[in-house]
């Protein structure tokens, strides 16, 4: 269910920005591309046709935002690759003890040059 709703989210976000791109600043948009009289929609009926769409995209994909919080998996439990390696009990280590020394690395005198 959960996969559905981001399914389509998706869609209607797409739909969204199909529909913002088609319009044009100042109530242009779709209806100033047409230009004659013998156009099937008039320019007042393309332009409120293309903002109800927006309108309803938006709220859709907020209704589909509050959905998805309500239908997501609550309890899913990732366990790692590392918790799954690491030893189940750890060895007490003496952290008081003094840390070994690193061994020195003498250069030999001739490559001092």
């Amino acid at each position: 269910m959960y996969t559905l709703v981001i399914i389509l989210s998706i869609i209607a976000a797409l739909l969204l920005i199909v529909v913002v791109l088609v319009q044009k600043s100042k109530g242009g948009g779709l209806s100033s591309s047409f230009g004659g009289g013998n156009q099937i929609m008039g320019v007042r009926r393309t332009t409120d046709f293309i903002e109800k769409a927006t309108w309803t995209l938006a709220a859709v994909i907020g209704v589909l935002a509050i959905v998805s919080a309500f239908v997501m998996p609550r309890n899913v439990t990732m366990q790692s690759r590392v918790e799954a390696d690491a030893p189940m009990q750890v060895t007490g280590t003496d952290y008081a003890a003094p840390a070994a020394e690193a061994p020195v690395m003498e250069v030999p005198a001739d490559s001092a040059q």
